[in-house]
């Protein structure tokens, strides 16, 4: 993740102005700006951590707010403490040293960004666990926050899951509306063999027999098989081997803990899970602030 990147400092940029955090009233009243101090980020539950490379940004951005200089700061974490690993309740995830009147401004947008991170990171590494020892990867959706999508997706990949496409330009993915809008699915899966770019994949998503049966004989180029038993991908997936060996196949609709692993045994590559990214619950991270003593 390039946290210096114009899309990413723009959404930085968005949740400050949002907060108003360089209009702070009740630190502008009650801290000495010339105080310094160290704000301490805890983990307050078992989490996969993901964020961390958003705070020096975001104090870079809270200064160039306020037009004044950044001054001297740093952002440290215990060496074993990175994005993607693994922390325990109590555990510290990084220290910030840096005036206390700008740590207490960027206090709640940095606990906010980074708690819905870790919560997607820690859910995405359930799914991956709970598929592990079979050759299935687990994939993310566009089920994102609107403009935290690139966050979003950076999360799902600290969880150890896979992104799929980033956007519609992304790749070719033929999915139930533009089969019934298109004239039916032999028809808009030849008009998108036809039409598409050099590279482009062309994936169709498929619920019933028929359609599986069509997406086989019209040559689809991956094909995911939705809102299906593990029993029927199963068979789909055998049926599917048959024809078109090499073919990636993906299953998908309504995935939980309890189900993903009989999927992932019914043979398919890849398993999409929306709820990686619409249905995490944030983790429960807290900072604690303390004056450095001179």
């Amino acid at each position: 993740m390039d946290w210096k990147s114009k899309k990413v400092r723009a959404i930085l940029e968005s949740a400050l102005a949002e907060d108003k955090a360089a209009n702070d009233v009740t630190t502008a009243l009650t801290i000495d700006p010339k105080m310094r101090a160290s704000g301490t980020i805890l983990a307050k539950q078992s989490c996969v951590v993901s964020g961390l490379g958003c705070i020096p940004v975001f104090l870079e951005i809270f200064a160039k707010m306020n037009s004044a200089p950044l001054g001297r700061f740093e952002v440290v974490s215990h060496p074993e403490i990175f994005d993607g690993v693994k922390v325990k309740a109590g555990q510290p995830l990084a220290v910030i040293r840096y005036k206390a009147a700008a740590i207490l401004s960027c206090e709640r947008v940095i606990l906010n960004l980074m708690q819905r991170m870790c919560g997607i990171a820690t859910l995405t590494n359930e799914f991956v666990t709970a598929v592990k020892g079979t050759k299935t990867q687990v994939l993310d959706t566009r089920k994102t926050i609107p403009g935290l999508r690139m966050l979003d997706k950076y999360a799902v990949s600290c969880g150890g899951g896979v992104n799929h496409r980033l956007d519609l330009q992304d790749g070719i993915l033929i999915k139930n509306n533009h089969i019934s809008l298109g004239g039916g699915l032999p028809t808009v899966l030849e008009k998108a063999l036809k039409g598409r770019k050099t590279g482009q994949v062309v994936q169709v998503e498929v619920r019933s027999q028929q359609e599986l049966e069509q997406a086989i004989a019209g040559g689809a180029e991956s094909i995911l098989l939705d809102n299906m038993t593990p029993a029927e991908v199963k068979k789909a997936v055998k049926q599917i081997r048959a024809t078109l060996p090499r073919v990636p196949i993906e299953a998908s609709g309504s995935m939980n803990l309890k189900t993903v692993r009989d999927y992932a045994l019914a043979g398919v590559d890849f398993i999409s899970v929306g709820a990686l990214t619409h249905s995490a619950t944030a983790v429960d991270l807290s900072m604690r602030i303390t004056a450095d003593v001179l």
